[in-house]
């Protein structure tokens, strides 16, 4: 099969992931082999590829995979051959610790990370245990429902985590994939919340996006906001927001960082300024099964219609490239197969 692979840590300017022909997955008893229509393109594969997240080597990256059931393992019943499914972040987990046992999947231990502790999505084909593998709601196509599969599941976990209520004044920090997703279940489940966006420059690309997606106030990070916040969330993959958001935040508000790995460092905080009067930071630490199955049909109901920027799988070094310096809106997604 055609699968992108990474052998060694690189940065993303030298272009490191090599179209190779490689063997077909093995299929384990309680595994799925699924032919990959689409996979999208997150910043968690720069990270890995970069090295802030540690991979397995040589590696296929790829968490936000469609496509159809191709083969059973012998014991898999959970899908027939031919149905479409999605495979995110967490491949899987023990199952068994306390963290497991209590619902908290994406701090076990033994988390596994698709496209980094096993293969993933920039391949023609991958496997995955058949209870981390979610059917696709009908009313999106296999290249809408790619971002849905982490951009817009941990997204939505990050809205959760804020404990966010109607009425209240939500901060989006960074305006990519994630976020532009979140702004449309905030707008849907809290309608009566304000929603002010802040952006590295005025009036580019993702602000445009902002203003089209409901944003009640959009201006750049650094900047005061018309009114403190309640809440925040932080997509963005520097340090320096984490500061600001704590800056404009309410007192008892709540920052969420929404983030894998950090490029550069958190600034110096006043404790004053930034963290007195009961201000929270809570980190978001990978995915658990249950934010994607409740995430999958809120989209559907909503319905979320992600922005789209579509590329070959020979093209995931572009796709990777673009995603770093913002050269495209919204979600890129891998074509792979019709």
């Amino acid at each position: 099969m055609k699968a992108m692979l990474l052998r060694k840590v690189s940065q993303i300017d030298a272009m490191p992931l090599e179209l190779q022909d490689w063997p077909y997955p093995q299929v384990g008893p309680n595994q799925v082999l699924v032919k990959v229509t689409t996979c999208g393109v997150c910043h968690t594969e720069i990270d890995e590829i970069e090295g802030r997240r540690q991979t397995k080597l040589p590696v296929i990256p790829g968490h936000e995979i469609v496509g159809r059931v191709a083969k059973l393992g012998s014991a898999a019943t959970r899908f027939n051959a031919g149905d479409r499914v999605g495979i995110a972040w967490i491949y899987s987990s023990c199952g068994k610790c306390s963290l497991c046992q209590r619902g908290d999947e994406n701090l076990c231990d033994q988390f596994q990370g698709t496209g980094c502790d096993a293969d993933g999505g920039y391949a023609e084909y991958t496997a995955v245990p058949e209870d981390f593998a979610y059917p696709i709601p009908t009313g999106f196509t296999d290249l809408e429902a790619a971002p849905l599969l982490c951009a817009g599941a941990i997204g939505y976990r990050a809205l959760k985590l804020t404990g966010v209520q109607d009425g209240q004044t939500i901060g989006l920090y960074g305006f990519g994939a994630s976020a532009h997703l979140v702004i449309q279940i905030a707008k849907y489940k809290f309608p009566n919340s304000r929603v002010f966006v802040f952006t590295r420059k005025r009036d580019d690309a993702p602000s445009q996006l902002a203003r089209e997606k409901g944003a009640d106030w959009v201006g750049i990070t650094g900047q005061a906001s018309p009114m403190k916040l309640d809440c925040a969330i932080d997509t963005t993959p520097i340090g320096m927001p984490v500061r600001e958001a704590l800056r404009n935040l309410n007192k008892g508000g709540r920052l969420v960082i929404n983030a894998i790995r950090k490029e550069t460092p958190i600034p110096e905080l006043d404790y004053t300024e930034h963290l007195w009067q009961e201000k929270e930071v809570k980190s978001v630490a990978n995915i658990t099964r249950r934010d994607v199955e409740e995430f999958l049909p809120l989209a559907a109901e909503i319905p979320i219609k992600p922005e789209i920027t579509e590329f070959g799988l020979e093209e995931a070094n572009q796709a990777l490239l673009g995603l770093k310096y913002g050269k495209y809106c919204g979600a890129g997604v891998l074509k792979i197969s019709g």
